[in-house]
């Protein structure tokens, strides 16, 4: 056995994580995941914005038709307008809310598929880790023979 020169120590064997390709092929998915999710969240948020501005309509035009009755001067066309676009109103904030209410389902569904993909990349990530520091372990215990048998050696010859 002889001791590696310089060049030679670039060319010992390094690790390769059998599976990295999976592992690799999991943080894609756990990726993707999260994009889709931010997505979501985002037309989750664009949807409360839309519901808010549904209720300072419906303020609006509460405060529009008190307006209009305390004005003293009643039109009925005008009156009825504005308790159609009311209702239209009350209509379009119970479609808002549930069309929250589906989204914010479909964004659990998707934190789920989140927490699952990232399980997946952990357990790859800790199996690659364990296999990594065993090869370190055995490269270390082999260095240690090999250095044994060359004190040895050297002890026979003297």
């Amino acid at each position: 056995m002889r001791i590696l020169g310089g060049d030679e120590v670039g060319k010992l064997k390094k690790f390769k994580f059998r599976l990295q390709v999976v592992l690799d092929m999991r943080e894609n998915e756990l990726e993707q995941r999260q994009m889709e999710m931010a997505k979501i969240v985002a037309a989750l948020n664009a949807q409360k914005d839309k519901l808010q501005n549904i209720f300072l309509s419906q303020q609006k035009n509460t405060q529009d038709l008190e307006a209009l009755y305390n004005s003293g001067d009643i039109d009925v066309v005008q009156i009825e307008n504005y308790r159609g676009y009311g209702i239209k109103l009350i209509s379009d904030a119970k479609n808002q809310e549930r069309i929250i209410r589906n989204t914010e389902m479909l964004l659990k569904r998707k934190q789920l598929e989140v927490l699952e993909a990232h399980k997946k990349v952990e357990t790859l990530k800790k199996l690659k880790e364990k296999q990594e520091k065993e090869f370190h372990k055995e490269f270390l215990h082999s260095e240690m023979k090999e250095l044994d048998d060359i004190t040895s050696a050297r002890f026979k010859i003297g």
